[in-house]
């Protein structure tokens, strides 16, 4: 496939298999779930989110070459903080306390759900055993997540306004974070992905991370059924 045409074929991925397509996900953003069902999905995230610099810890250091471990070490940098900037699982966190979730309970992983951990760490093993060009095209949800994250914000403050607006910081950041790393991630695969075969693979990548975040709304949907 050209560029073009392979590009296409991983966004048409995001199109039809993204989870914002997943009838939890649907109805969060309709407003829909009930405080139980949303603080569930909050906390149960959250581990997926304090994952995120684990898997890219091990991407990091499967990369070749020194100008990309340059770039990628930035993901790390955004979840993990440093100090005076606390970074993405902090600011999840503090969504959390601004759902009357506590911070003990968010870090005890008191809420998490079997089937959520098996899914989440699936990923970081997918992405430690997996070629490294694979384990980048996986994190290419980033390509869908930034007019998600736009659109997210907009529906906590209009209809979970009990949810204190201050939690929202981490959709905010992730506005500039996820292009970035989006645009970083795509040049590598296309770089790398030179044949058919390197890019089904790629795509196929892409396919098991989108079937990871649907997991975890699977998950949520069963353990905490609508009502209405």
């Amino acid at each position: 496939m050209s560029n073009e045409q392979f590009t296409e074929r991983l966004k048409q991925v995001g199109q039809h298999r993204y989870h914002d397509k997943h009838p939890f996900h649907v109805r969060m953003h309709e407003g829909k779930l009930s405080p139980e069902q949303l603080r569930a999905w909050i906390a149960n995230r959250f581990y997926y989110q304090k994952n995120i610099p684990v898997k890219d810890a091990i991407v990091l250091s499967k990369l070749p070459l020194r100008e990309d471990r340059r770039i990628w070490i930035q993901r790390i940098i955004d979840h993990d903080g440093r100090e005076g900037s606390e970074g993405g699982i902090e600011a999840w966190i503090r969504l959390g306390e601004a759902a009357d979730i506590p911070r003990a309970d968010m870090l005890n992983e008191v809420h998490v759900l079997p089937a959520v951990r098996f899914a989440v760490d699936a990923y970081v093993n997918f992405c430690r055993l997996q070629p490294w060009v694979e384990a980048v095209a996986s994190s290419l949800t980033e390509l869908f997540a930034p007019i998600l994250m736009s659109h997210r914000i907009a529906v906590f403050e209009q209809v979970y306004p009990w949810v204190r607006v201050e939690g929202l910081e981490y959709f905010r950041n992730r506005l500039h974070q996820a292009p970035r790393d989006s645009d970083h991630g795509l040049a590598i695969v296309m770089r790398e992905c030179r044949d058919r075969a390197e890019q089904e693979r790629a795509i196929a990548a892409l396919n098991f991370k989108c079937d990871v975040l649907w997991a975890i709304l699977d998950a949520l949907s069963l353990e905490f059924p609508n009502k209405e």
